[in-house]
């Protein structure tokens, strides 16, 4: 069975984020076709890449960054909850992601966004980065509107037909995950 890490991509106080995470694992377990799990940015206090650590703070750090890097090499695909922050993807998904590359190489990964426009332009954002880090993008996103799927910005009420979108975006990620598992196992293979 595959294993699919949901990143909740924001670690704003407030945020609608949790709710989006909530409702897109909730949805993918009920499928029984992998395994979900969420994976909080803000549980990792990650420090902005390449910033000086005071020396007290280093192996905390160093712990911190070691977690996240093992955790995102656990998956073999990933579903990234992106918020949308002034026309792209906030500081602290892109400062997490900037920690990784061979943890993530030759994986997939969906897309669920929210904001004005749905999160579309963090979603164009990413899969630019995403180009970088050797991750496959699926073409399929899931995206909710503040406008319309949450109530005064803040209280998610998504729109039923969500969930045509989320089936198509889980369907195509796991079949990119499940090709590029074979493909990480056949490197593997011929290097050792």
């Amino acid at each position: 069975m595959l294993n699919i890490g949901i990143i909740l991509g924001s670690v704003r106080e407030g945020r609608n984020a949790e709710a989006v995470t909530n409702w897109i694992h909730d949805f993918a377990v009920k499928r029984g076709d992998a395994s979900y799990e969420i994976v909080d940015l803000a549980d990792y206090q990650l420090p902005l890449l390449g910033a000086s650590v005071p020396e007290a703070q280093k192996s905390e750090a160093e712990a911190t960054i070691n977690a996240w890097s093992e955790k995102m090499a656990s998956f073999d695909g990933y579903i990234i909850v992106a918020p949308e922050y002034n026309h792209s993807v906030g500081g602290a998904l892109k400062n997490a992601l900037d920690y990784l590359k061979p943890e993530v190489a030759d994986k997939a990964a969906g897309l669920v966004g929210y904001g004005s426009l749905g999160g579309t332009r963090a979603h164009e954002n990413l899969r630019l980065i995403f180009g970088e880090l050797q991750i496959a993008d699926v073409q399929t996103a899931v995206t909710f509107s503040l406008m319309t799927d949450f109530e005064n910005f803040s209280i998610f009420k998504p729109a039923d037909y969500h969930a045509d979108n989320a089936n198509k975006m889980l369907d195509q990620l796991l079949a990119w995950s499940g090709a590029l598992k074979q493909v990480r196992e056949n490197k593997e293979a011929v290097t050792n």
